[in-house]
């Protein structure tokens, strides 16, 4: 089952099931996956189950909640500080050679970087056995609720990034529960923007880097991942496609586990403060930037991925300057 969240001509917020590709059934009673997610955590069912029990009868056009704008992200919260956009790197087999030769200096060996040696670990430990703790991974953090894109909405790149420039993930969404507890409510495709020309200038500009706009959906995958999931990245430019690249991802693709990572970010008290909502980046192999591609103002990305129905659409656009003040009282 996918879920999505819109608005209606009047501006309430709705969580619908995806029928089929043209169209959507409402839920009644529920105005956002977060509160669907909190009935299901009270009834001790699934998400799948709290949605069926909600189903009502409003078959609604997906195409005209898409051109009116009223598409939303597939999880928000009402108080944005609440909701913390993290994720980690390095995770995807085949990922590391482009990060390596960011990373690689005139002294320096591509298979001598910290990303290599990173990434190595992780294939070494990052798929523990049952009962054991695997390595961690890399971890960023992107920013909370107010730095992610509805679909179809222009993705901000700040005046003073160097890049911009996109990254085919998928993440996965968490509720924090009453006792502490992380609940995973599902999974949506995610375009981890990031500004690599930062970061190219030196690793530790990673986390300058990632502090940048992102988008996740149109679409929430309930249940689990599959092992192994095909998907297709694009960047268009004046209507045309300039890029394309397949991905993959999943575990059957990657160097962790997903538990492990999840373990590593939610083995911090800080990130199981109940009522939060957490989406958390799982990283990438494929990237426009490692074939040379430079992205300029209305260029266009697109992410698609069979297992997460309609493509993930957002148009680059640079904010104007603004200037930095800072009061002392």
């Amino acid at each position: 089952m996918r879920l999505v969240q819109f608005k209606d001509t009047a501006g309430a917020q709705h969580v619908a099931i995806v029928e089929d590709a043209d169209t959507l059934l409402a839920l009644t009673g529920v105005s956002s996956t977060r509160e669907l997610a909190a009935i299901a955590i009270k009834d001790g069912t699934t998400m799948i189950a709290a949605a069926k029990a909600r189903l009502g009868q409003d078959r609604i056009s997906y195409d005209d909640v898409v051109r009116s704008g009223r598409l939303l992200a597939p999880i928000t919260h009402a108080d944005p500080a609440h909701f913390l956009v993290t994720g980690t790197g390095l995770t995807h087999l085949g990922s590391a050679s482009a990060r390596a030769n960011m990373h690689t200096s005139d002294t320096k060996a591509a298979d001598e970087t910290d990303s290599m040696k990173m990434f190595r670990m992780g294939v070494e430990g990052g798929k523990p056995k049952a009962g054991e703790t695997g390595v961690q991974p890399e971890w960023f953090y992107k920013g909370d609720g107010s730095i992610v894109a509805r679909p179809g909405a222009d993705m901000p790149s700040p005046s003073f990034a160097l890049d911009g420039s996109e990254e085919p993930e998928i993440a996965a969404i968490y509720v924090i529960d009453g006792d502490g507890t992380p609940v995973r409510i599902g999974f949506a495709l995610g375009n981890e923007f990031s500004d690599h020309v930062t970061e190219r200038q030196n690793y530790l500009y990673l986390a300058h880097s990632k502090l940048r706009a992102c988008s996740m959906g149109p679409e929430l995958l309930l249940g689990d991942l599959p092992s192994h999931v095909e998907g297709t990245s694009r960047l268009y430019r004046d209507g045309k496609v300039i890029w394309e690249k397949p991905f993959v991802s999943g575990e059957d693709n990657m160097s962790h586990t997903l538990a492990n990572l999840e373990y590593h970010h939610f083995k911090y008290d800080l990130f199981c403060r109940p009522g939060d909502v957490h989406a958390h980046f799982f990283g990438t192999a494929t990237l426009s930037f490692a074939d040379g591609i430079k992205t300029q103002d209305g260029d266009e990305f697109e992410i698609e991925a069979a297992p997460f129905g309609r493509a993930l659409r957002n148009r680059l656009k640079t904010q104007a300057e603004r200037k930095v003040v800072v009061k002392t009282i």
